[in-house]
């Protein structure tokens, strides 16, 4: 008994999808910096309802690295964060995941510690953390996110 679905029949159906998803798809928008040095990429694009952020280092509005350890970067990376989620038009309840990158996995729970406290207790983001060598600017944390 022949199935149904020939894979000519299943190449056509999914042929229909791709063009259908493609059609309704929105074009990105990229989000430009507004300080600092000039980047070789964008803060964040959205497209489709999600916004990709960049990796955020605890650099100032001139682009230098504040002082005071993996809890002062942290929280300057937060707060960097913030402000390219309200750019563009969003805010950390409305992310879903973030990468965590650190020159020092030993201070996890320092940086952890500054890191929770942007977020609503029970609504954490998905994240995964890991150990990098040679962040930009040597910093001690890198931190990028995606929300919706």
């Amino acid at each position: 008994m022949k199935h149904p679905r020939s894979p000519r029949r299943l190449v056509a159906l999914l042929a229909a999808a791709l063009l259908t998803a493609c059609a309704s798809a929105r074009p990105a928008t990229y989000l430009s910096t507004t300080s600092g040095p000039p980047r070789p990429f964008s803060p964040a694009v959205s497209v489709n309802g999600f916004i990709y952020l960049s990796g955020q280092v605890g650099t100032d509005s001139t682009g230098t690295l504040v002082r005071g350890g993996i809890q002062a970067e942290t929280r300057q990376v937060m707060e960097n964060i913030r402000g390219v989620l309200a750019r563009t038009g969003s805010s950390f309840d409305r992310v879903v995941k973030c990468t965590v990158f650190m020159a020092d996995m030993r201070e996890w729970g320092a940086m952890n510690a500054v890191y929770v406290t942007y977020f609503t207790p029970g609504k954490l983001p998905a994240r995964s953390a890991l150990g990098a060598n040679g962040l930009a600017f040597d910093a001690k944390v890198e931190i990028e996110c995606f929300a919706h």
